[in-house]
């Protein structure tokens, strides 16, 4: 029987669609308890003990993680892998599986209330109505902006008929950008430096790798127009935190709105709580129940498949492993 661990805390006892595909697999599902700490690589180890695949969440598969233990698939609840070491699943002849046309819908519009937010201070007014207050001053409008994607993958375009029903222009960098969707849908193409200096919005939708580590930094800052918002809906790891706390604090950008950081939860003394010209959320783009539901049930039947012998098409991130594949 294979036993599969799904540590996703929000799927914890969940009997959603995942489930009965695991259940009528014959699979044996088990859960880890939802206040365990599984980005320690010890407690993550001891959970995995026993385990032949696992449905997750963010929590760090490294190359120490797959040498104790005995995973043949890691099946992702999302579509970024930054968090497991994929060359070490290789190594250790474990698939690594993403779950694509699954969330691009939900991370769109957590991309926009954020910048509803930011636009017309939204979640400031409400907590100053709460305590007494009633202000009524200016806000800026979002017809007539230019919304800068940085990414244009299935995300990045599920962001493009939502900009333009808004009144947004659009400009896009991306190296490996469809060119034929981006003239048909009226997205201009730019450099990275020239989005930086047009766009009135930066949204991020790019994966956090080796390259793309600290993309917005001191110097894209300095580049951005002033007044610009920045948005993250990605990974927090495309952020240099102190670069921008700075540029938040001299005013240099009107704003940020970030629904992922660097450290998840952050830290109680996060300099970003001290700033109103931050809006943030608990990294939770990609988990609308619709997109919840299809993710965690893409991840179980990519489990299911590799357990018969067979490779999820599209799925797979590592496809060497499956030359010569057995469970």
């Amino acid at each position: 029987m294979v036993r599969v661990l799904v540590t996703p805390p929000v799927l914890e006892r969940n009997a959603g669609p995942y489930f009965h595909v695991l259940r009528d697999a014959g699979c044996d599902v088990v859960y880890t308890d939802p206040t365990a700490p599984l980005h320690d690589a010890d407690v993550l180890v001891r959970n995995l003990e026993g385990i032949d695949a696992v449905l997750c969440s963010v929590e760090p598969y490294t190359r120490d993680v797959f040498r104790r233990s005995k995973l043949k698939v890691v099946a992702r609840v999302g579509v970024g892998y930054d968090s497991v070491d994929v060359a070490a699943a290789t190594d250790h002849g474990a698939a690594v599986c993403i779950t694509p046309g699954t969330n691009e819908h939900s991370v769109a519009e957590q991309a926009f209330a954020m910048i509803f937010s930011v636009f017309r201070d939204i979640a400031i007014r409400d907590a100053e109505i709460r305590a007494g207050g009633w202000r009524r001053n200016t806000v800026r409008r979002l017809a007539g902006n230019t919304l800068g994607l940085v990414g244009l993958g299935r995300i990045g375009r599920a962001m493009v008929p939502r900009a333009h029903g808004l009144g947004l222009k659009v400009v896009a960098f991306d190296p490996f950008a469809d060119a034929d969707f981006a003239a048909r849908h009226d997205v201009r193409l730019l450099t990275f430096d020239q989005l930086l200096a047009e766009a009135d919005i930066i949204s991020l939708h790019m994966p956090c790798t080796a390259e793309t580590t600290n993309l917005i930094n001191r110097a894209t800052l300095a580049k951005m127009k002033p007044g610009a918002v920045l948005v993250n809906t990605s990974r927090g790891g495309l952020v240099d935190e102190d670069a921008l706390l700075e540029a938040l604090q001299a005013g240099r950008i009107f704003g940020a709105a970030l629904d992922v950081l660097k450290v998840e939860p952050p830290p109680k003394d996060h300099p970003f709580f001290t700033l109103k010209n931050v809006t943030l959320a608990p990294h939770m783009g990609g988990i609308d129940q619709t997109a919840l539901d299809a993710m965690a049930r893409l991840a179980a039947e990519c489990i299911v498949e590799l357990s018969r012998g067979t490779a999820p098409a599209g799925c797979v991130v590592n496809t060497k492993v499956l030359d010569g594949w057995k469970w």
